[in-house]
């Protein structure tokens, strides 16, 4: 039997969410962008000789005004919160997403990995790989870097997550605990 896994991809809009995703899932990168209204994709993954069965919700972008969503939060095991290399903001964004997740389920930290995406455009990179290394490390994070467009890293940051989640996870547990999320 495999376990189930639900992944929530985070992070400010344009920042490459969806290619990542649909590069992981479907081998294909996508290049015009079309704001996502969420959307769900499953994919089973072996990892550490076992299957997961992966449902990673593309979710639509956030800035600093959109209030994380409930469903963001509850029964999730991990989360993929993205930044642009290219966008200074986008890599801003990162640590406000991650408190209000943190907030909303009231624990001190979550299985996550912090994605700098776009590494294709290093040319026009505004944020440095270690600055990315030190926002993972202070928050208990896994770091990573990728390109959708050039498929780099792109499976590894799923595989990050499910180490990331395993970690947390007793191995007797499949589903993510419910009474920490609370709704007000």
């Amino acid at each position: 039997m495999s376990a189930k896994r639900r992944i929530a991809v985070l992070g400010s809009r344009s920042v490459g969410k969806s290619s990542l995703i649909i590069q992981y899932c479907q081998n294909e990168f996508v290049e015009s962008y079309y704001p996502t209204i969420e959307s769900t994709f499953a994919k089973s993954v072996p990892f550490k000789n076992a299957e997961y069965d992966c449902e990673i919700i593309d979710t639509a972008g956030q800035d600093e005004f959109s209030i994380l969503n409930s469903k963001h939060a509850i029964g999730i095991h991990g989360y993929v919160l993205v930044y642009s290399v290219s966008s200074r903001n986008s890599f801003d964004m990162i640590q406000i997403v991650y408190d209000k997740i943190i907030d909303f389920c009231g624990v001190s930290n979550i299985p996550c990995v912090i994605v700098g995406s776009k590494i294709d455009l290093d040319k026009s990179r505004q944020v440095r790989p270690d600055e990315g290394q030190k926002l993972a490390k202070a928050n208990e994070s896994a770091f990573i870097e990728t390109s959708a467009k050039t498929n780099t890293n792109v499976a590894k940051v799923f595989e990050l997550c499910l180490a990331e989640i395993e970690k947390r996870t007793p191995s007797s547990q499949t589903e993510p605990p419910v009474s920490r999320c609370l709704i007000m």
